[in-house]
């Protein structure tokens, strides 16, 4: 049966596909976010989660039976890391307490449970893939570990129930995401395109001869609200991706075609995004000018900094989802058409040409 959802990330790629699914289904969806998108059927709440007092205020007259979690801030260390998004956690939990409302909340994180955090990310000791839930935490300090220990606590406390989820590279529509493959990968093939540059891969050769595998946002939603009115999905926590598996030697082809360019021979060098994008852009912005783009700036399109730590790294990596299928989730989503569908909306929207 539906109900009332506090979405808080409301204007990210998670948080805005959780709201349109949610608002499809039937329910009330307010949406918290420091500024809030325009979304229609959402209810806008303004608030940061790092200020306790003005975020109690903000949604005193908001009553959830769902919570769901999906949004983070970078700081400049793990450690703050760690300090920052522990406490929107917990304050979030005890501004939503005097209600009595909430019924399940969850918390989106994500497969550096497994593979740790950007200061050691896929370095060390990692457990083998495909990563499955019943591998234990790794021994190192992570901000995904500190937010599930908020959550356990606050469940344990108030009695509602909680489910985790842990997407890999999500694919979906957001502007001024910090963490965003989609986008990045549209505007550098435009850029590509529009200087007659070589569509390069900037990854390492074990991304792109390994297997590796992606969670489209639309999907994620499903699993989010699946989890959440499953009795047997209760305070678990689960990995949800798109159900198949790709090769990036396969697949950045695929990327190439859509766009209607060349991509370049692999020789087996890294070349990052974020060198490859430095200087790009001015470029990008005459681009917008000449198109009548609905964003000149490209680095609210573009989180070059990410894409080369997903594609950069020297592990195959791959999601067992078992976990869920036992349990009936069923949803599956081919990638390639995922990536197609995101540039087919970005143009759209005018925010590629």
């Amino acid at each position: 049966m539906a109900g009332t959802a506090l979405v808080v990330g409301s204007s990210g790629i998670v948080g805005s596909a959780a709201a349109t699914h949610l608002l499809e289904q039937g329910w009330q969806v307010h949406g918290l976010a420091r500024t809030p998108l325009s979304h229609q059927g959402v209810i806008p709440i303004a608030a940061d989660l790092r200020d306790a007092t003005a975020l109690a205020d903000a949604l005193k007259p908001t009553k959830p039976d769902l919570v769901i979690l999906a949004t983070w801030i970078r700081g400049a260390t793990e450690a703050e890391n760690i300090r920052v998004n522990g406490a929107m956690v917990r304050n979030l939990l005890q501004a939503v307490r005097p209600a009595r409302s909430v019924t399940h909340v969850a918390l989106v994180t994500g497969l550096k449970h497994y593979l740790g955090p950007f200061e050691s990310y896929g370095k060390g000791t990692l457990p083998q893939t495909p990563f499955r839930e019943t591998q234990g935490r790794l021994d190192v300090e992570n901000f995904y570990y500190a937010q599930e220990d908020e959550l356990f606590a606050a469940a344990a406390r108030d009695g509602f129930g909680w489910s985790v989820h842990r997407p890999h590279t999500i694919i979906g529509k957001a502007v001024g995401n910090a963490m965003n493959m989609g986008t990045t990968l549209a505007t550098y093939a435009v850029l590509c395109r529009a200087q007659g540059r070589p569509f390069t891969f900037p990854g390492s050769p074990m991304q792109w001869t390994g297997l590796t595998d992606m969670t489209d946002s639309r999907l994620l939603a499903q699993h989010i609200l699946w989890a959440a009115t499953t009795p047997a999905a209760r305070d678990q926590a689960f990995n949800v991706v798109n159900g198949d598996i790709f090769r990036w030697s396969w697949m950045w082809g695929r990327i190439a075609e859509w766009f209607a360019i060349e991509p370049a021979p692999f020789d087996g060098t890294i070349r990052p995004l974020e060198q490859q994008m430095a200087d790009d852009g001015p470029i990008w912005r005459a681009i917008a000018s000449r198109h009548g783009l609905a964003e000149p700036d490209l680095a609210r399109l573009a989180s070059p900094w990410h894409t080369d730590a997903d594609l950069g790294r020297p592990i195959e990596v791959v999601t067992d989802m078992s976990k869920s299928r036992r349990l009936g989730f069923s949803a599956y989503q081919p990638t390639d058409d995922a990536f197609y569908d995101l540039f087919a909306r970005l143009r759209a929207d005018r925010l590629i040409p």
